[in-house]
């Protein structure tokens, strides 16, 4: 079952419940190095050691699950890492959108 397009889909679907808070992070950090808010006078080192460390961790955890199962699948690199990736942002997005719709 392992080599099949639809498990490695359902297994980057719930890796990416838990990725919504490290891609929110992700997003945040992007916003705030920009323009930041007047009363975030820290500093952005707090940021980035706040925010930083979790995502370049959860994102390590992701590759190492994530290489393997490419490996074991039928699909090609070329799109297994697409497919990968759009089932690990599809519930960020969800979320997004019905936030959004309410």
């Amino acid at each position: 079952m392992i080599g099949q397009w639809y498990a490695a889909l359902g297994i980057n679907l719930l890796l990416g419940v838990p990725a919504i808070i490290p891609i929110w992070m992700t997003y945040y950090i992007a916003a705030t190095w920009v323009n930041p808010a007047p009363e975030e006078n820290d500093g952005f080192g707090v940021v980035l050691v706040g925010f930083g460390l979790p995502v370049a961790i959860c994102s390590f955890l992701w590759w190492l699950v994530n290489r393997p199962l490419a490996h074991r699948t039928r699909l090609h690199p070329a799109q297994y890492w697409p497919l990968s990736l759009l089932g690990t942002f599809a519930p960020t997005i969800t979320i997004t959108l019905i936030g959004i719709s309410l």
